[in-house]
């Protein structure tokens, strides 16, 4: 949220010292937890991927993996695996590691890049099936890891879903 929309809803945050002010993030953290709730960009990301494709026509129905599972975020109920991906102001997805055994091994059938606007708000989906994922992604030698760089040779060659909010 821009500082004016933050100051518009929640006025009070203004009269917080520094010290206040975090110790409310870290309540609030503590919260979101309790409750189940996305707390960084990753798990909104997936939560809006799974409530998208859940609502869609036509579209299968996702759950989440188990905690844990690399590279795979999501089921279907065919068994598809779904790799997802976040992204509000990047310029490129995060890291898919290779196995490490087979470097040339299918990890999912599908990635979905999820872009949400600076409220976590859904914008688009960008699905990429296997075959089209190997055919854009990039090696970031650094991280010894694969990603997709948003530009928008990238994304044309997705599968676009738009926000049905």
């Amino acid at each position: 949220m821009p500082d004016s929309q933050a100051a518009i809803a929640f006025p009070e945050l203004d009269l917080l010292d520094d010290a206040q002010l975090l110790r409310m993030r870290s309540a609030v953290a503590a919260e979101l937890k309790r409750r189940g709730l996305a707390s960084n960009v990753g798990q909104m990301a997936e939560t809006l991927a799974i409530a998208h494709f859940g609502r869609t026509a036509g579209q299968p129905n996702l759950q989440s993996a188990p905690t844990g599972t690399q590279n795979v975020d999501a089921l279907s109920r065919k068994g598809d695996r779904y790799s997802i991906k976040g992204v509000m102001d990047a310029r490129k997805t995060g890291t898919i590691y290779p196995d490490r055994e087979d470097p040339d091994k299918q990890l999912f059938e599908y990635l979905l890049i999820v872009t949400m606007d600076s409220e976590w708000r859904l914008l688009a989906i960008y699905e990429f099936d296997w075959k089209t994922f190997c055919e854009v992604r990039s090696w970031d030698r650094r991280m010894s890891a694969w990603y997709i760089g948003l530009s928008a040779r990238a994304l044309n060659r997705a599968v676009k879903h738009s926000s049905n909010q």
